[in-house]
């Protein structure tokens, strides 16, 4: 049985966003240790009402994972900071946020949606392919 998260739309500055962040850049940080091979910013006006959204999912009120989407040119949307907790993993709430944030890109007309993961995320890439993503060049 898939396990059902709600979602709530967040600022970046929120306590729950700080701390779902800080959880994603260290085991970020742990996958990818060498000098220079991480840039993680994602800045609040991209987020915003209109042009994007950051969400937090919770599971009986705790939260469990996030991910945002931003628009980054006229029809098409990028999906960042995808998080699950790994109390939470292999309950496909990682598909949920997918889909939260896909029906968010589609509500800001986004015709394409472009996501970025690295060689060392299998999981992820095993999640992005589920879902309907396939590798393409560097944009």
């Amino acid at each position: 049985m898939e396990t059902v998260v709600k979602f709530r739309r967040a600022d970046l500055a929120a306590p729950v966003v700080q701390h779902l962040i800080s959880a994603l850049n260290a085991e970020l940080e742990a996958r990818y240790p060498e000098e220079g091979a991480n840039f993680f910013r994602l800045d609040p006006e991209e987020v915003a009402v209109g042009r994007g959204a950051f969400l937090v999912a919770y599971l009986d009120g705790k939260p469990i994972g996030c991910g945002a989407v931003r628009m980054i040119e006229l029809g098409v949307a990028e999906i960042k900071r995808m998080y699950v907790d790994p109390s939470a993993r292999g309950r496909r709430v990682g598909r949920q946020i997918v889909l939260a944030l896909e029906t968010q890109a589609l509500g800001l007309g986004a015709k394409r949606i472009v996501l970025e993961t690295g060689p060392r995320q299998p999981d992820a890439i095993a999640l992005y392919a589920h879902a309907g993503f396939h590798e393409i060049p560097l944009y």
